[in-house]
């Protein structure tokens, strides 16, 4: 089961969106298979995307408050906000970014094979 969140351009700009990530995922039932897809209104489709820094900052935030508030720990937090070959690597080397969830990009197979090799070389095992 994959749950998307995330806040419009405007909320972001006034500062809101921990506010209202907090709401969206205060209503998640707790499930084995949950996943969590940080997915901000504004990028998608526009060929924008939160920067790897964005990512981290409210994908941790997200598994802070699943963890403490909700007691759902362990839930795979994603990113998807026009994912591309150019920044999947930047997105992935982040510590709270568990993946990605990919749109667009997957309809172009070099496109998203570009995106699949970077998560192969970000999350080989060591």
């Amino acid at each position: 089961m994959i749950a998307c969140v995330g806040e419009t351009l405007a909320q972001r700009e006034a500062g809101e969106t921990e506010d209202v990530l907090r709401r969206q995922v205060s209503v998640l039932e707790p499930h084995p298979r949950l996943v969590v897809a940080y997915e901000p209104v504004w990028a998608i489709g526009t060929g924008r995307t939160a920067t790897p820094e964005q990512a981290q900052e409210v994908n941790a935030h997200i598994k802070a408050h699943l963890a403490g508030r909700l007691g759902l720990g362990g839930v795979h937090v994603q990113y998807g906000g026009s994912v591309n070959g150019q920044n999947a690597q930047a997105l992935f080397e982040q510590p709270d970014v568990d993946g990605a969830l990919v749109g667009g990009a997957s309809l172009r197979s070099g496109e998203f094979s570009s995106i699949v090799a970077a998560a192969a070389r970000t999350r080989a095992p060591a």
